[in-house]
């Protein structure tokens, strides 16, 4: 009988990443350097945003898709903001929507013309007010149109019902005020029946958005997570950070159980944020850290994560 050595098959083991030529790439954007370590772009089948430096406010670019090459220094932006833009998301039910959130302590929601911007737009369809210090992070609901989360160094995290008739929104539908510090990061579940949260206080919470109720708390010293996400519809989550030998690490955790992560990965010994990008479709997650010259991927598995080569 013929031995055979035992080890994790992958039809995606000889995945590789190719960089697109010149004229496939943006030239000439003017990023910003104010979004600390949260994301700088969005995209959706139709346009890239970026969040570009702008002197006087905040602002970003909308480009289309099908339109790439060099950018016009004096391309038209949305600048409606007083201070710089943290953070932009794209409205998952209408490609011509998108959030933005800033140093100014506002949400506000802009309609995108259909043959995208081709003049600066600084009104937007909707101004939401009620944090009291700057808005760090913005996430739509997955499964509810129309519904926006917020959360800013108020340590909150706000509920906002777009379909009001009032182009100033200053009341939230809620106010969730369980976290002790800011909150580095937020993603729903599926269905959106849960929300989870990372806090500077290194904890990952896992909450009932529509209640505001906590249902679950990391209390382990193991792992001091930055960032965190739902893995689609495998009822798990994933979270980088770091060991307590400050040590980059990703960790896979049950929802139903946050006491212990299934599975933890120290990685390297860098400073920089990592952040996880997960395709449900296929289970390939991607870690690409700030500062490093490389993308990390790996093929999902059912509790563990395995690592294909580079």
């Amino acid at each position: 009988m013929t031995w055979r050595p035992q080890y994790r098959s992958s039809k995606f083991r000889h995945v590789f990443g190719k960089a697109a030529t010149k004229e496939n790439c943006y030239d000439g954007v003017p990023i910003t350097c104010s979004v600390h370590d949260n994301q700088l772009c969005a995209v959706n089948p139709r346009f890239l945003a970026v969040i570009t430096e702008c002197a006087g406010g905040g602002a970003f670019l909308v480009l289309s898709i099908s339109h790439t090459g060099k950018v016009d220094p004096h391309h038209p932006r949305i600048s409606g903001h007083r201070g710089n833009v943290l953070d932009i998301k794209w409205n998952p039910f209408n490609d011509f929507c998108i959030a933005s959130c800033s140093e100014d302590a506002t949400v506000k929601v802009w309609d995108i013309p259909k043959h995208g911007v081709l003049k600066n737009i600084t009104i937007p369809w909707k101004e939401l007010q009620g944090h009291s210090r700057r808005v760090g992070l913005i996430e739509w609901h997955p499964t509810a149109s129309n519904i926006l989360f917020s959360t800013g160094y108020d340590y909150q995290v706000m509920v906002w019902n777009l379909n009001s008739p009032d182009q100033v929104i200053k009341n939230p539908v809620r106010s969730i005020s369980i976290h002790t510090d800011v909150v580095l990061s937020m993603s729903f579940n599926t269905d959106g029946s849960r929300i989870a949260t990372s806090c500077k206080d290194k904890k990952i919470r896992i909450i009932d958005p529509r209640t505001g109720t906590l249902l679950q708390e990391t209390s382990t010293k193991i792992h001091r997570a930055n960032k965190v996400m739902f893995l689609g519809n495998l009822k798990m989550l994933l979270s980088t950070g770091n060991s307590r030998w400050n040590h980059r690490q990703i960790a896979l955790w049950d929802e139903e159980d946050l006491s212990q992560p299934s599975f933890q990965e120290d990685l390297d010994g860098s400073s920089g944020v990592l952040f996880p990008f997960y395709d449900p479709d296929t289970h390939m997650l991607y870690i690409a850290g700030k500062g490093d010259g490389n993308i990390r991927y790996y093929n999902q598995l059912r509790e563990t994560v395995c690592a294909l080569p580079d």
